[in-house]
């Protein structure tokens, strides 16, 4: 499948007819088939025709769960944007458009940077939205466009350091998020290999330092069933005692098992509940 993209491609997504499928780059979304390699269509385009006019690019695009007519995208001015390929051809007017408004006594220089969304998810029953930029997780519901039904704050210890994080490029990490197959439970990654497992109603969270061995585990039957680290959670530590060089960006959700994995570095990890018993496994990557 080539020469359907003149920019980095950030988001590939199977469609529900289980025939086709979405890639995304900064400013156009492609439809493909998967009998066809060579012909794309465009169904999203915002480019400009003076580049200097540009205002965002899209960073993430996902398809609907059961209806292959529905797709949404995110972009870099903190907005999603929900479209339905029945209206038009080329989906240059959105259906829905979900976004929140700027506190303003929390702006600053970085708020542009830290608004952008990094990954975009439905859940698996369609009914909600999972977002992810640089502090926050969000949860939407697809009736309600002008504000998330629930903000996680992964990163609000970090609000202070933004400037040196700007410095050393940290600030533009993109940190992927993860509905379980039940949509019970949100998953998403931090700084010193930590992942976050919340859960969606309660006020829940799970969090695991992806190592090789896991020192100590959580266990019952009304928690999710996956190990916990004995070292200080990210909230709890001091900003300052994060490693920013181990982050877990990349992170998946089996779609009907208890089990989920996360990359760390070089090497991916693999989380799973079998027969009562847990297990993790460390899968290395080999170039």
């Amino acid at each position: 499948f080539s020469n359907g993209h003149a920019y980095h491609i950030n988001s590939i997504s199977l469609n529900s007819d289980c025939e086709t499928f979405i890639s995304a780059d900064d400013l156009r979304i492609n439809l493909w088939n998967l009998g066809v390699s060579d012909t794309s269509f465009n169904i999203v385009d915002i480019k400009p025709d003076n580049m200097e006019e540009l205002t965002e690019v899209i960073t993430a695009a996902s398809c609907h769960p059961d209806h292959c007519n529905l797709f949404l995208w995110s972009n870099s001015r903190g907005s999603i944007k929900m479209a339905d390929t029945r209206d038009r051809a080329l989906c240059d007017t959105h259906a829905k458009a979900f976004e929140e408004e700027d506190d303003p006594s929390r702006r600053s220089f970085f708020s542009e940077i830290i608004s952008s969304i990094a990954d975009v998810r439905f859940s698996r029953d369609g009914r909600h939205i999972l977002s992810r930029d640089y502090m926050c997780l969000k949860l939407w519901d697809i009736n309600m466009e002008a504000k998330p039904i629930r903000t996680i704050y992964v990163h609000e210890q970090l609000r202070s350091k933004l400037c040196d994080l700007y410095e050393n490029d940290a600030i533009f990490d993109k940190f992927q998020c993860a509905f379980s197959n039940d949509a019970k439970w949100l998953m998403t990654g931090s700084y010193h290999n930590y992942f976050h497992i919340y859960d969606r109603i309660g006020k829940g969270d799970v969090c695991i330092e992806a190592t090789k061995m896991p020192k100590k585990k959580l266990l019952g039957k009304t928690r999710l069933n996956l190990p916990r680290a004995k070292s200080k959670r990210p909230d709890e530590a001091a900003s300052g005692d994060m490693d920013l060089d181990k982050k877990v960006l990349h992170c998946a959700w089996h779609p009907t098992e208890p089990c989920v994995a996360v990359g760390a570095l070089n090497t991916v990890f693999v989380y799973a509940h079998a027969d009562g018993k847990e297990a993790a496994r460390a899968l290395p990557m080999t170039k």
